[in-house]
């Protein structure tokens, strides 16, 4: 039996489970099941009827069967995980896929029914014997085998401990509203079904423990299982856990009863109890009574859609306390799954609603019982933790913060965007973030108690029926005289940013007359705060402020002005939100220095500091001071200097950077970056390059977001400076001109995805003595066998070549280009022995194997083609052919072979020749000092490994 808490009045069982809902549900279902624990496999006998409650006659109708979507590496969720560089589905052998096989179909005569699938697969087309008509009904009777997959793709199916979660696992009618709403799975949590009357019989192992959002009407035990009998009326999918500990506990509260095993080892059951009455208190005076029998808050469902940020620390470092841990996690959890089960809107296209009331709901119960929380929790009161900007934030201040975070990178989404379009982060975070945002921005301009009071009556009115994003809207407009349009029109449908500036304050001795500035033209209320002596004395909302406008208000004493200063809105910039009215030198910010990055202050001018420590063979290791002002927030102007000191040839070394990023459009020309960078280092013993290289960038990407295409062209003025040992110019082995520039211009076409990866780039260099043109193209496929093929083409031609032949400086390199305009990480540039010149950088000729010197470089042209297939998991066969051409002496035929340990692609790699021009590689001396590898130590390149998934 399941452990029971009552908290409240307790009601009666058979009250709770058999009360009469106010409306039905137009379809009816009956489910018949049998889990067999040794097939992961569900027997379903589902009878079905279907009510056309359209105005027109349906001759086809559609099924959602989401079960099937994990069939094969062509269905809608599988090619989602594949732009996401989720591999684990496309790589899952066949026995660990989930599918629907469909035994019979048949109408209420008995007749059969003809099925067939859409494009993405989990969708079910049935073709009726005759036409459904406006207010009848079909009986269909369909028999079918669900293999289960196992749990790691998205939570759903069976695990190795026997557990089972079943999720979207049987047969559910898509919803026809003059057309049919077809929406295959992408991992969105957003089936849109049509509403039923579901009674489903489910035959299960026994020694396993059941928990649905259903009412479970009782349980029957037989030898070697049992069966449940679940009933949802007027309700969306059933979910059904079952496992083999019995987890859950059923707390009965005066507003609901909630089954949950909400994890929190730490925080004791009466405490969790105590703390479920008031959130369920809060919920339903906030939100009002859920009207189905009982509430699954589930750890599953929890984990799906976790607190993000410090709340996913590991729990020895968790930085808040446990009664607050606990209550948010349960907060966000319960509120998701009580507008989901009963406010019934198109989750794909107006999901935005759900969220911004859920967000909007946890604002408000921090405000409420947590209003001193802090963002990092205990955290914030650590020595050298406390003094940081982002330690002093409110807990609150998270959701600005995360929706800004997409906003600087130009990759936010309108609010009204389909679930499907959206980027991971946006989907997962900044859009229901920004929502949530929208109605306390809304509540701080119209009143709380407007905003507050049309939740209330929205989800009284529409609770289990379908509703529209209209239906909210109007309600929310009939609750105020004050214009709201900007919210809907500018807020939620577009991607426009917000963000005003006191442009200039007049003063007299009673009045002040300041004037506003809209810098992005987005039409939406600003407010403006008067300070003394950090408190507040005065408040304002202007509006319809198109471009700017003068405004005049009463003295009040104010010491400065700010706009925006509860961050109620969440403004694109705040760094000129305020004006000071005490002169023109109290106004300067001051500098602050800060160890590490912090989050953004809008009062200072921020300086972070970090050590630094770097290494090269020539300088050894580097210890230094980076000085910088990019905070975690993206900004337009950033200055990045990192002066070190190599001990190793006692000289100071480094680099300094200034950067300017414009954001220009959502898509097409989106971005132009204009860059100045110096830099200094050794190159060999006692040899010092230096560079300075300003530099201009442009970038195009789709309308769509989430595609990884894109475009760039790019001009840079690359200036080289070297100062050489005195032993190389006494030995007569320096050049002649160890200083020299070159124009660089470079264009870049990629689509980065984990199936179908392709590139090509076109590069141009002019320089004194030379001119150069190269162009390169990489195609790589993951194939349906979970084979991969990698091919790569170079060639590169001197139009002009004015340098000595004996010097292979310039020259294209076969296998280990020389890197004269410093791009490479090269650990030793100059080694031509040892095991830093065994490292290998893939570029120009792409050769593994060190061949002859004599045709290692070429001075007039280089075609090479590199290719590689797997052969088991990560070992590679490559082989590369190419034909190089030097000036006056004819061409070479070239090649090589060998293994690749392809640990991770562009990232770390190892090489082992086999056979080449040299002949049998792997049987000549001295192995070892033929392989070849490939390490990335760029931490901003490794972050993007992982993070890339989210952007």
């Amino acid at each position: 039996m399941k452990k029971t808490v009552f908290i409240g009045c307790i009601l009666p069982f058979l009250s709770v489970f058999l009360q009469t809902d106010a409306l039905y549900g137009q379809h009816t279902n009956i489910v018949t099941a049998n889990l067999n624990p040794e097939t992961k496999e569900i027997t379903v006998n589902q009878e079905f009827t279907y009510k056309n409650d359209s105005k027109i006659a349906l001759e086809t109708l559609y099924f959602n069967d989401w079960a099937h979507s994990y069939s094969d590496k062509n269905t809608g969720l599988a090619k989602r995980f594949a732009d996401e560089f989720r591999r684990s589905l496309h790589l899952a052998k066949d026995s660990e896929r989930g599918r629907t096989l469909i035994i019979s179909a048949v109408d209420n005569d008995y007749r059969g029914l003809q099925l067939d699938r859409t494009a993405e697969k989990d969708i079910i087309r049935i073709k009726l014997n005759e036409p459904l008509g406006p207010g009848e009904s079909a009986k269909l009777f369909i028999t079918y085998n669900v293999k289960l997959p196992p749990k790691k793709y998205t939570d759903y199916g069976y695990t190795n401990r026997n557990s089972y979660y079943l999720k979207d696992w049987y047969l559910t009618p898509a919803v026809f509203d003059g057309e049919w709403q077809l929406y295959s799975n992408h991992d969105l949590e957003d089936l849109y079904t049509g509403v039923t009357n579901t009674t489903i019989n489910i035959t299960y192992p026994s020694r396993l423990f059941i928990a649905s959002n259903y009412g479970v009407l009782g349980n029957t035990e037989f030898p070697n299982g049992q069966q449940s009998q679940l009933i949802g009326k007027n309700r969306k999918s059933c979910e059904i856990i079952l496992e083999p500990e019995n987890r859950f506990v059923t707390h009965v509260t005066n507003q609901m009863t909630i089954v949950t095993d909400i994890d929190a080892p730490k925080y004791d059951e009466i405490s969790q109890g105590i703390s479920i009455l008031k959130i369920s208190e809060f919920i339903a005076e906030n939100l009002g009574q859920y009207p189905h029998s009982q509430l699954l808050v589930s750890e599953i469902e929890y984990r799906k859609n976790p607190l993000y940020g410090l709340n996913q620390l590991p729990r020895f470092i968790r930085p808040y306390e446990e009664q607050f841990q606990f209550e948010m996690k349960f907060l966000k959890t319960a509120l998701r799954s009580i507008l989901n089960e009963s406010i019934y809107l198109n989750p794909r296209k107006e999901q935005w609603v759900n969220d911004a009331i859920a967000n909007y709901l946890m604002i408000a119960y921090v405000e409420q019982y947590y209003s001193d929380q802090k963002l990092l929790g205990k955290l914030s009161n650590i020595w050298g933790i406390r003094s940081f900007n982002l330690a002093k934030m409110d807990f609150n201040e998270q959701y600005p913060f995360l929706y800004m975070l997409t906003a600087r990178r130009n990759q936010d989404q309108p609010l009204s965007t389909p679930q499907d379009s959206l980027l991971r982060f946006n989907q997962k975070i900044a859009n229901k973030y920004k929502a949530g945002l929208g109605l306390a921005y809304l509540a701080s301009y119209i009143g709380k108690d407007k905003v507050d009071s049309s939740i209330k009556t929205f989800y009284k009115f529409y609770k289990k029926n379908r509703v529209k994003t209209l239906d909210f809207e109007s309600i929310l407009k009939r609750s105020t005289d004050i214009d709201i349009n900007w919210f809907f029109q500018e807020y939620v449908s577009t991607d426009r940013r917000i963000d005003f500036k006191i442009k200039e304050v007049e003063k007299t001795e009673d009045s002040l007359y300041v004037t506003l500035k809209n810098k992005k033209g987005t039409n939406v209320p600003i407010s403006l705060f008067g300070l003394r002596n950090d408190s507040v004395v005065s408040k304002y909302w202007f509006n319809n402020i198109e471009d700017q406008e003068t405004f005049t208000i009463p003295r009040n004493g104010e010491e400065r002005l700010v706009l925006n200063y509860d961050q109620k809105i969440p403004e694109f910039n705040q760094r000129d939100n305020w004006k000071s009215l005490k002169g023109f030198f109290s106004s300067n910010k001051k500098l602050k220095f800060t160890f590490f990055r912090d989050s953004e202050n809008p009062y200072y001018n921020q300086v972070f500091y970090v050590p630094v420590l770097n290494f090269n063979i020539y300088d050894g290791w580097t210890p230094g001071l980076r000085l910088y002002n990019k905070t975690f927030l993206e900004r337009p102007f950033v200055y990045d200097v990192a002066p070190s000191y190599s001990f190793r040839e006692k000289a100071f070394v480094g680099y300094g950077s200034f950067s300017y990023r414009q954001y220009l459009n959502k898509s097409g020309l989106y971005v132009a970056n204009y860059r100045i960078r110096g830099s200094t280092s050794h190159f060999d013993v006692n040899s010092r390059y230096s560079t300075f290289t300003p530099s201009m960038s442009l970038g195009w990407r789709p309308k769509d977001l989430r595609s990884n295409k894109r475009q760039f062209l790019s001009f840079r003025y690359i200036n080289i400076f070297r100062d050489l040992d005195e032993g190389l110019i006494a030995a007569g082995n320096a050049p002649d001109t160890p200083d020299y520039s070159v124009f660089n211009a470079r264009y870049i076409n990629i689509d980065n995805n984990i199936v179908d990866y392709k590139s090509w780039v076109l590069d141009f260099q002019q320089a004194d003595k030379f001119t150069k043109l190269s162009l390169e193209a990489e195609y790589r496929k993951l194939f349906e066998n979970n084979t991969q093929f990698n091919i790569r083409f170079y060639a590169g031609k001197f139009l002009w070549n004015n340098i000595d032949p004996e010097i292979d400086f310039f020259n294209f390199a076969l296998d280990r280009p020389k890197d004269y305009l410093f791009d490479y990480n090269y650990l030793g540039r100059s080694e031509e022995t040892g095991i830093y010149s065994q490292q290998i950088i893939i570029a120009e000729g792409g050769f593994k194997s060190i061949l002859d010197e004599r045709y290692r470089f070429s001075n007039d042209w280089i075609a090479t083609v590199n290719t590689s297939v797997n052969l088991w998991k990560w070992v590679e066969m490559y082989g590369d052919l190419g034909y190089v051409k030097n000036r006056g002496v004819d061409g070479k035929f070239v090649y090589d072979s060998g293994i690749r340990a392809n640990l991770v692609t562009d990232y770390f790699e190892l090489y082992f020749p086999v056979y080449s021009n040299n002949g049998w590689e792997i049987a000549q001396p001295d192995y070892g000092e033929k392989i070849r590898f490939i390490v990335t130590v760029d931490i901003k390149t490794l972050i993007g490994l992982f993070t890339r998934k989210w952007f």
